[in-house]
């Protein structure tokens, strides 16, 4: 198993697909990550999130970022793999996913868990591309222990 600290040590820039709640991006952004973020269905519905003094801003870029460490996505198994391949085009060495579902399958925004053959198929998917994967712990948790 990857460790998450190594992982999210070893990164700066993070491009983030979708969240459960703006506490990723946020948490992201107030640890010091260069935090770019696809919001929209659009080819150019990327925002880079940033600190101004206290408050997190977001702006919009239209472009995603020349090179990423880390994509963290919370998107459907079925659209993992051009995700993936997106990131590994971009350099990223790992893909966190996170479902939004809490072990019954009900909504939960810190939620982790996956049926195991959808965690095996989102594994497969992303580890094919020479990539790390990750679901759990709860990202914006564990950016937050890094401290």
């Amino acid at each position: 198993m990857t460790d998450p600290a190594e992982v999210l040590g070893a990164a700066r820039t993070v491009l983030v697909v979708d969240w459960p709640s703006r506490d990723v991006p946020d948490t992201f952004v107030r640890a010091g990550f260069a935090t770019y973020v696809h919001g929209g269905p659009a080819p150019d519905d990327w925002y880079v999130h940033e600190l101004d003094g206290d408050e997190v801003v977001v702006r919009k870029v239209g472009r995603p970022p020349e090179r990423a460490d880390l994509v963290y996505t919370h998107r459907p198994v079925d659209e993992l793999g051009g995700i993936a391949e997106h990131g590994r085009d971009l350099g990223a060495g790992a893909v966190w996913l996170q479902s939004g579902l809490d072990a019954a399958g009900g909504k939960d925004v810190t939620g982790c868990w996956l049926p195991e053959e959808e965690r095996a198929r989102a594994r497969g998917i992303v580890e094919a591309l020479g990539l790390v994967y990750l679901d759990e712990p709860y990202v914006a948790d564990a950016v937050r222990a890094l401290d």
